[in-house]
């Protein structure tokens, strides 16, 4: 069955031209106009998403063509931005940045989704040139559909004037020019944006949909959107199957890097999840599975050990059986140490027997292909999962490693990870919805558990 999905993308020329500032401010604009919006994200990012979040109200979903393949990426998609008026899709990087081969890029995204892509270019100390960047872009491959721009970071209405008429030399439409304003700033640090959470991310949100609302021509926008052409549904969608499984999820601002869709994937499979806080929380609730996300651990180090009852319960968990999946910052909290930027120590829940140090240099970016050793929660040997990592820290640990790792895009191999009991723990970000065979592995996992403790 065919339906209408109002949608479009926005791109950029290159990371850091804006591209996240003008999607939220976009958003909340929509937001206001009484618009159902809902928002996505191309590529693995996971704090871009909290922006949009805070921006449309709803969570934003991830698609990534690697993490769960193009099939099931349009699956997502479908089903997520059924109901809404209108879907806004944030770019990866610039338009064709993606993977090894492209892959999961953009240019990529927009044909599987077949959605019409508004460029964001960065138009600082540019003139003229602005237009020929545009020119290039949309003559590079020509089956991605380049409908317009939005030029950002404009320094005068002379300045625009100079871009604008060179672009309508060209056939190229302009939506918006948004002049330079240091009050739009999103702050950083090494993992690239500041977690909404930990800012004033409101006021800037409001700040920026008042420039969009102002500075970009909206109303044709969505007339773009609704102009998209219809796309097939699924009509095979798995029901959810209730088996009353509980499984706890760290969710605070410590540890929030999740997946929408992957979770939702355990919900299918018969999974209640029941969030709980390791920075405030000092009991476990009463589960039968354990999850434990990415996210910044190591800037909330001292609260984390102050917490030191919790701390014990999850030692004691790991220790009793209970199936635990732990992603990279969860990774580092299982350690029996975790070392600051500062090179100061601090303890940790100690299932691990090893320390993660933060490091000033970019240790792992990038997506991997990992090979499962032996039978662990996630699944058997010789089962492959697809994954990214991105992460600053190491870790050092005496425990036998559990994946074979090929990054994709140099085809280097390493080894990583730790499996024990029924604990799997890695810098590795998994998506559930691309890896079912783990999904389903882990809540087996959890099922047995719920066995042999009723």
């Amino acid at each position: 069955m065919q339906k209408n999905f109002p949608r479009l993308i926005i791109a950029a020329t290159q990371s850091g031209s804006g591209k996240t500032t003008i999607t939220a401010g976009l958003l909340a604009a929509l937001k206001n106009r009484g618009l159902n919006v809902q928002a996505y994200k191309i590529g693995p990012d996971y704090i871009d998403t909290g922006w949009h979040e805070l921006a449309s109200g709803k969570t934003s979903h991830n698609l990534d063509s690697w993490l769960v393949g193009a099939d099931k990426l349009k699956e997502i998609f479908t089903e997520t931005a059924s109901g809404a008026d209108i879907s806004i899709i944030e770019g990866v990087m610039g338009l064709y940045d993606g993977g090894r081969g492209g892959i999961s890029s953009t240019a990529e995204i927009s044909k599987f989704i077949d959605a019409p892509v508004v460029l964001v270019i960065d138009a600082k100390s540019m003139g003229t040139s602005a237009a020929a960047i545009a020119l290039g872009f949309r003559e590079f491959d020509k089956s991605v559909k380049l409908a317009g721009v939005i030029l950002n970071r404009l320094g005068s209405d002379s300045h625009k004037k100079i871009i604008v008429d060179a672009l309508n030399e060209l056939g190229i439409k302009c939506f918006g020019a948004i002049k330079r304003n240091d009050e739009f700033f999103l702050p950083e640090r090494h993992l690239g944006l500041v977690p909404t959470a930990e800012n004033n991310s409101v006021d800037v949100i409001k700040k920026i949909c008042a420039a969009v609302e102002e500075q970009v021509d909206v109303d044709a926008l969505i007339e773009l959107a609704k102009n998209s052409a219809p796309l097939q549904t699924s009509t095979n969608h798995q029901p959810l199957n209730t088996n009353h499984l509980k499984i706890a999820v760290a969710r605070d601002k410590a540890f929030n890097f999740y997946y929408g869709a992957s979770l939702n994937e355990l919900e299918r499979l018969g999974a209640e999840i029941i969030y709980f806080s390791p920075l405030n929380d000092e009991h476990l609730p009463k589960v039968d599975g354990l999850i434990i996300g990415g996210g910044f651990p190591e800037m909330f180090a001292a609260s984390l050990e102050q917490n030191k009852k919790l701390r014990a319960e999850i030692f004691n968990a790991a220790e009793a059986g209970l199936p635990i999946f732990a992603e990279c910052g969860g990774f580092m909290y299982l350690m029996s140490r975790l070392i600051d930027f500062n090179g100061k120590s601090f303890e940790m829940c100690n299932v691990l027997d090893g320390a993660a140090t933060m490091t000033n240099k970019l240790q792992m970016v990038g997506y991997v292909e990992a090979e499962i050793l032996r039978d662990c929660a996630i699944g058997k040997a010789g089962d492959k999962i697809r994954a990214h990592e991105f992460h600053f820290s190491t870790a050092e640990t005496s425990d036998e490693k559990i994946f074979k790792c090929q990054r994709m895009r140099t085809g280097a191999e390493y080894f990583a990870g730790v499996a024990k009991k029924n604990l799997v723990a890695s810098y590795l970000h998994i998506h559930f919805a691309g890896n079912p065979s783990a999904a389903k592995n882990f809540i087996q996992r959890c099922k047995n558990f719920k066995r042999l403790t009723f």
